[in-house]
């Protein structure tokens, strides 16, 4: 699957674990978002608040789409006026630029 969002080859982009530093360093730069879980569970998690169903589920079909583009894809956990994104890179077995670049193009979608 060949994928581009602003001249990025996503599903060629190699993908590698940052360190706890870059980590945090990252985190410190998006507005919300937390570490969750540990070891090969580990992701960065945000929860989104809604006025209703209908607004919740345009925000995940957004969500969708910036997925497949990247070729790169969040656990979901969607409820009535809430959506729960969690972001890791299970081939690399930690957290990767991409998550975080994917984190930030969602946020954009609220501004």
């Amino acid at each position: 699957m060949n994928h581009k969002l602003q001249g990025v080859n996503w599903s060629e982009q190699a993908r590698r674990a940052l360190s706890a530093t870059k980590i945090v360093s990252h985190l410190a730069q998006l507005e919300g978002w937390a570490l969750a879980g540990d070891g090969p569970s580990v992701a960065i998690e945000k929860t989104y608040a809604f006025e209703n169903y209908y607004e919740t589920m345009a925000f995940v079909n957004a969500v969708a789409f910036i997925a497949h583009v990247t070729d790169h894809h969040p656990d979901l956990w969607v409820g009535y006026k809430q959506c729960v994104v969690r972001w890791s890179t299970h081939d690399v077995g930690g957290i990767s630029k991409t998550d975080f670049e994917c984190a930030a193009r969602i946020d954009a979608l609220r501004a």
